[in-house]
């Protein structure tokens, strides 16, 4: 399965991965947090056929629903009821600047004030991830931090 991914400058990120039915699916996961999940035509893969907008809520549900990991669950949870506190899940792409290398390079939370809690990495958590902690291409990072804190955060891991 080849996974694309493509910057939408301003928007967020796309991901695109062809299924082994033959059917072309993507996400579309904007920088607020929002996320589309799109089909494709079968034979026009540049048409869309249909778009489901998911809020940050509805986006996690259907995480879980795939076997997204426990730690995650419950760090969701935890913030549910505190005001103006998000809880997100961010992917190292391959492409990220920050693949390959430590968790202190990136200054996060000096940067942007989001306080990273965990890594995912192949289903097993790496909770408190320390600053020599390297990141890996497929990795996911969640993190919590205010709107603003984790956007910016979400801009550090993808453009550097």
């Amino acid at each position: 399965m080849e996974l694309e991914r493509a910057a939408l400058p301003g928007l967020g990120l796309s991901y695109t991965l062809g299924t082994a039915e033959g059917q072309r699916i993507g996400v579309v996961a904007h920088l607020g947090g929002r996320r589309d999940l799109v089909s494709y035509d079968p034979v026009d893969p540049d048409r869309v056929l249909h778009t489901v907008a998911l809020d940050e809520t509805e986006a996690r549900t259907v995480a879980q629903l795939l076997d997204l990991p426990i730690v995650v669950d419950q760090v969701t949870e935890l913030t549910g009821g505190l005001d103006g506190v998000e809880t997100v899940r961010i992917p190292v792409a391959a492409g990220s600047p920050y693949c390959g290398r430590r968790l202190a390079d990136t200054r996060a939370r000096t940067r942007t004030g989001a306080s990273i809690v965990a890594v995912v990495r192949d289903g097993h958590a790496f909770p408190s991830p320390t600053p020599d902690f390297e990141f890996r291409g497929g990795d996911r990072v969640v993190a919590v931090g205010d709107a603003a804190a984790v956007t910016g955060l979400r801009d550090v891991l993808i453009n550097g």
